[in-house]
């Protein structure tokens, strides 16, 4: 057995108030440490619906709430500890070339990068830590980061809870969905940037 088969073993043996914790929890530690499959366990939190060992709605309330937390948590790190920190230090799941990147999204889409945040796995930490350093409006990000929460959240929940009480269809079919949407994700991310060069050269070579 796994130690993810054995976590959510001991997951769900706890009293109902405990696992919406948990599964607030997990979803704040996925933000704060991308490594962390948090929506691993908001699929199992969906499995827990299906089985009716969970109410649908405090299932969503706690991994939504966790996730808003975990983001506006990096994204306050980021205000408070400046550009200067992580890019010097460039830390593993923080890369300085990915918050350089972030930023220059930051500058060319401004707030609707935080509003489709949720949806960019892999580098929504990064997003958060540079907004942060962007020093954007903190009421304003709160609310579209709620908001991105809520749509991914709706999606992934519902989605697990479709695929009904068998855990291991849950867990399989969640993993299919979500590499070959990872991959979708960054398929279009390298084409983006590749446009943002492509233009760059492009405009250099007009004005030189």
């Amino acid at each position: 057995m796994s130690y993810l088969d054995r976590f959510l073993d001991f997951i769900s043996a706890l009293p109902d108030t405990l696992v919406y914790f948990m599964l607030g929890l997990s979803a704040f530690v996925e933000n704060v440490f991308p490594p962390i499959p948090g929506d691993t366990i908001t699929a199992f939190g969906a499995f827990l619906v299906g089985t009716q060992r969970l109410n649908f709605f405090g299932v969503y309330l706690s991994t939504t709430f966790g996730s808003l937390v975990g983001f506006m948590f990096l994204f306050w790190i980021g205000g408070l500890l400046g550009r200067r920190f992580f890019v010097e230090r460039d830390y593993r799941f923080f890369r300085a070339r990915e918050i350089e990147r972030a930023e220059a999204w930051f500058r060319r889409f401004g707030y609707l990068l935080i509003l489709s945040n949720r949806f960019f796995p892999g580098i929504r930490s990064v997003i958060s830590i540079a907004g942060g350093i962007s020093r954007l409006k903190g009421l304003r990000v709160a609310g579209l980061a709620l908001v991105s929460a809520g749509l991914w959240n709706l999606i992934w929940i519902s989605a697990g809870y479709a695929l009904g009480s068998n855990w291991e269809t849950v867990r399989e079919r969640m993993t299919y969905i979500l590499v070959r949407y990872n991959a979708a994700v960054m398929a279009v991310l390298g084409a983006v940037i590749l446009i943002l060069v492509v233009r760059k050269y492009t405009a250099n070579k007009r004005n030189p």
